[in-house]
């Protein structure tokens, strides 16, 4: 006869057999939730990122001409632009463009409060969407840029194409470039993304890695058939046990 002692068991013998419990599952657990919180690093990790990125340039402009053989320079960041701004606002007045100050003043105002939706955005959808709404975590991550270039290239058609007929000189409407090389009236220009633009393109980059890590951790799951749009357990929470009917 057997009896079972604690972690023992002791047989008739008199001999001592250590008693074997799930060997492996508690490894195997551990490797599930350092998973989730893998996810969630990801995550945090890429929120880094798009917080660095509101304080660094997202797009360099520079124009040329034979009076300006180094060229002048117009950089644009979330908040604002630099560089030779005032050069190139007197220049634009003598072909009836309005004055750069005057672009985009709804997206710089509230630029910092933009960042802070992405930013809870990508918290909530990597720990609070479902198996079938996973892809949810990319979302926030692509439109950050992409809207930016949306915008960046509305407000460059908008002040290309109203020109103030009054002005001194007259050329056609244009909408400046934004990748690689261009021509407004005498100038050549040359546009090229910055650190801060990269930066937030890369933080899709490791959102996607976070989708690919929580989709198999959602796969892992013992709740994986009863997911819908949202996590039972909120990703890194104890599974919910189910309430016999």
């Amino acid at each position: 006869m057997l009896t079972i002692d604690d972690t023992r068991v002791v047989s008739d013998d008199a001999h001592r057999h250590l008693k074997v419990v799930g060997e492996g599952g508690g490894r195997s657990r551990s490797w599930h939730y350092g998973r989730r919180w893998g996810v969630v690093g990801l995550a945090v990790a890429a929120i880094g990122m798009y917080v660095a990125s509101f304080f660094l340039d997202w797009w360099k402009l520079t124009l040329y001409a034979p009076q300006y053989p180094h060229g002048l320079r117009l950089t644009i960041s979330l908040t604002g632009m630099g560089g030779d701004v005032h050069e190139i606002d007197m220049l634009n007045h003598y072909i009836g463009m309005g004055h750069l100050a005057e672009a985009a003043q709804f997206e710089r105002h509230y630029a910092a409060w933009g960042v802070a939706f992405v930013a809870i955005l990508v918290l909530a959808t990597a720990l609070l969407a479902g198996r079938k709404v996973g892809m949810a975590i990319l979302v926030p991550g692509l439109a950050f840029p992409v809207v930016f270039l949306a915008d960046a290239f509305y407000w460059m058609h908008t002040f290309g194409h109203h020109l103030d007929p009054r002005a001194p000189l007259h050329i056609p409407a244009f909408t400046p470039e934004l990748f690689g090389n261009g021509q407004i009236g005498q100038f050549m220009t040359f546009a090229v993304p910055q650190a801060g633009f990269w930066l937030a393109s890369s933080a899709l980059v490791v959102l996607a890695g976070a989708f690919l890590l929580r989709r198999r951790v959602c796969k892992e799951c013992p709740q994986a058939g009863d997911c819908g749009a949202l996590c039972p357990s909120a990703l890194v929470g104890p599974p919910r046990k189910k309430v016999a009917s």
